[in-house]
């Protein structure tokens, strides 16, 4: 094995449907995961993109990636990233792929998000570590934003 992987599931109180739609809807993005700007044109070979930051002209970050698998409301997966933070590229090579999958499951539905492509060795290590807390952090801010949805209803 070349690459170390992250996953992170949980189960949530939401329908596959539901879910899925936070995962490419912009205005629900940049709600769970705090960005500043969203573009999502979801379909299998489209892009998906979020920048953080006050200053849209000088972003503290920006990630990029496509889709190259899209299955609503089952799967989506990103490859082909490009990330950037204001203070600079990543300091070691990846090619990172994300996929996300939707399932039933009793109640609701189960996200499980796969997270491949982090070099062995400890040029990566804090980075994957940043990407694990983050993953918690983001599943975090999808439960608030579905209860958020429901206490509008």
């Amino acid at each position: 094995m070349t690459t170390r992987c992250h996953v992170h599931e949980e189960a949530f109180d939401a329908s596959p449907e539901t879910l899925f739609a936070l995962l490419t809807t912009p205005s629900a993005i940049r709600d769970w995961w705090s960005a500043s700007r969203v573009i999502v044109v979801a379909r299998a070979g489209g892009s998906w993109a979020a920048t953080w930051g006050a200053d849209e002209d000088h972003p503290d970050y920006v990630t990029s990636a496509t889709m190259s698998e899209f299955d609503p409301p089952r799967r989506m997966v990103l490859c082909d990233y490009r990330y950037q933070a204001a203070s600079g590229a990543l300091p070691f090579d990846a090619e990172f792929v994300t996929s996300f999958e939707v399932r039933a499951s009793e109640g609701g539905a189960v996200l499980r998000v796969e997270q491949d492509g982090f070099p062995l060795g400890e040029a990566a290590d804090e980075f994957l570590a940043g990407c694990e807390t983050g993953w918690r952090d983001t599943f975090a801010g999808i439960r608030r934003c579905l209860a958020s949805r429901d206490a509008t209803r």
